[in-house]
């Protein structure tokens, strides 16, 4: 992992501590709320934050934790407190909105084991308890991007009607014109920002509902890690232009639907003004790692869909081959003392 430092100068990290026990409190997904687990008080939180050096310490139990270039909130690896650093969550790094964590890692883990209890020649502790103890939560960095567009569609479809009169078989083609002008509003076009997360996998993990968007707030990092955005809005936009396009294409494409055939004389998605706001989204991740090779885990943290493929034991598949032709034999074996004893 590539490590850094903060500006010498000091910038401020804070953590959330519980008024009355002095414990680190943490968002509960499953209280929708601030909770203590060390004497279980909800909504007992207050900010607590101090100064950093060249390395971050720990406001905490100042001891010195290790920070990736990108992330803006991770766990002491000594006192175990949830840590969020000021500067990565404010100014230019200040996230709009977020979509806080629905899902908690109780929950997480039985509808992986729901999902995969049937992968029967999957390695035997893929599921236990320890392993997926392992699981953190995320939250990752996307652009949400709004497009305003003027959509046009020119082309010529044909309806091809065939009855039969008689003893005879007739066609009918009729050609038409077709014209298509839509305006067309999309809002929130998700790409991450993220260089740890793959895109492919993202992508896949969506869609989250906006429903449950809200302004961001701090203390909703408090419990998991979190990331600022690696990457500016304008580097990644093609990737959100790209799905823009394909869905206004889409949509032209369902208002001339009924032709027989349809040849495109000319296709235009025209924008007219688009914007970018920065916000983060809850994601799960479990890695299992079996032989040198690992199988990461995605679970979407509001929706609970799961993105992964469980990993093949051979040894596992071996022993049940075995076991079913040493029953396969025994059975044949019944059956020729019963058919000797007739």
């Amino acid at each position: 992992m590539c490590f850094g430092s903060l500006p010498k100068k000091g910038k401020k990290g804070m953590y959330f501590r519980c008024k009355n026990c002095g414990g680190n409190v943490v968002y509960s997904p499953e209280k929708h709320g601030m909770y203590c687990p060390f004497c279980e008080s909800e909504g007992s939180d207050e900010r607590a934050a101090g100064q950093t050096g060249a390395l971050t310490v720990c406001p905490n139990c100042s001891g010195e934790v290790p920070v990736d270039e990108h992330i803006c909130a991770t766990r002491c690896p000594y006192c175990d407190s949830y840590l969020i650093f000021d500067e990565r969550v404010e100014g230019k790094y200040e996230p709009r909105m977020m979509i806080p964590f629905q899902m908690g890692r109780e929950t997480c883990k039985q509808s992986l084991r729901d999902k995969f209890r049937k992968c029967r020649f999957a390695p035997v502790d893929f599921l236990s308890e320890a392993r997926l103890n392992s699981m953190q939560g995320y939250y990752v960095p996307y652009w949400f991007y709004d497009y305003d567009t003027a959509c046009s569609f020119l082309g010529e479809g044909t309806k091809v009607k065939v009855w039969v009169s008689g003893n005879k078989q007739y066609t009918e083609t009729s050609v038409y014109n077709i014209s298509r002008n839509m305006d067309i509003h999309f809002e929130k076009i998700p790409v991450d920002a993220s260089l740890q997360m793959p895109d492919d996998v993202m992508d896949l993990i969506a869609p989250f509902h906006y429903n449950q968007m809200t302004p961001f707030q701090a203390r909703f990092l408090s419990g998991f890690y979190g990331e600022k955005y690696n990457m500016p809005s304008g580097e990644v936009e093609m990737r959100a232009r790209s799905l823009m396009k394909a869905d206004a294409e889409k949509l032209l494409r369902e208002s001339y639907a009924g032709y027989n055939s349809v040849k495109t004389l000319s296709q235009d998605v025209r924008v007219r003004e688009s914007g970018a706001a920065y916000g983060l989204l809850p994601v799960w991740k479990y890695i299992y790692r079996y032989k040198e090779q690992e199988y990461p885990f995605y679970v979407n943290g509001q929706t609970g869909k799961i993105v992964g493929t469980a990993p093949f034991s051979r040894g596992r598949f071996v022993a049940y081959v075995g076991t079913l032709w040493a029953c396969c034999t025994a059975v044949l074996a019944l059956l020729q003392i019963l058919l000797g004893l007739l």
